[in-house]
């Protein structure tokens, strides 16, 4: 039986995990796990109201999705998990995960210009477009320094990793990565 593919997409909030993702998924007919939807989701069920609430919906955002990733690599089924992931916490989850299901993982590393990052999360913030439940627009200060940064270290799992600049939404050569993720897929069946 060929391994199941895992891509995992990370990278500060707005950086187009979201959007890459939704495409790779489309691009792939893969299963696609995003942890925005799922927190967006409980918001809706549950309501929402300042920065505490929205960080103890993140705690269970990342138990469901966590449970959602198992149930799928138990089945076999190839998919797509995205969320921002940082290797000093989810490193050690997807080890143990590998220590129990064969599966290759694919990362894709999103990652843009730090001073861009941090007007584009102003401005979602400020759009309206986003839910409310993240209340982005108290997080300024909190989220500076990581979006200044302007991306994540990859989880140290293995597996192939894609390195995607996100600063021009434009630029980015989706055939190019398509062709890399069906590289793996052909390497692991």
């Amino acid at each position: 039986m060929p391994k199941t593919l895992l891509i995992i997409i990370s990278g500060p909030p707005g950086t187009g995990k979201t959007t890459l993702g939704k495409k790779i998924a489309k691009e792939f007919c893969l299963p696609f796990i995003s942890k925005d939807a799922i927190k967006e989701s409980l918001f809706n069920d549950l309501g929402w109201s300042d920065r505490e609430w929205s960080k103890k919906l993140g705690g269970a955002t990342y138990s469901i999705l966590y449970y959602f990733i198992e149930q799928l690599l138990s089945a076999n089924t190839s998919f797509i998990a995205e969320s921002n992931f940082k290797p000093e916490f989810e490193s050690e989850k997807f080890l143990d995960l590998k220590k129990k299901y064969d599966f290759a993982p694919i990362q894709i590393q999103c990652r843009t210009d730090g001073k861009i990052l941090f007007e584009r999360f102003r401005r979602r913030a400020e759009s309206g477009e986003r839910h409310p439940g993240h209340v982005d627009s108290q997080n300024y200060e909190e989220f500076k320094k990581i979006l200044l940064e302007g991306k994540f270290e990859k989880l140290d799992i293995g597996g192939e990793i894609i390195d995607i600049d996100t600063t021009d939404f434009a630029a980015i050569d989706y055939g190019r990565l398509y062709e890399k993720i069906r590289a793996v897929i052909v390497a692991i069946t």
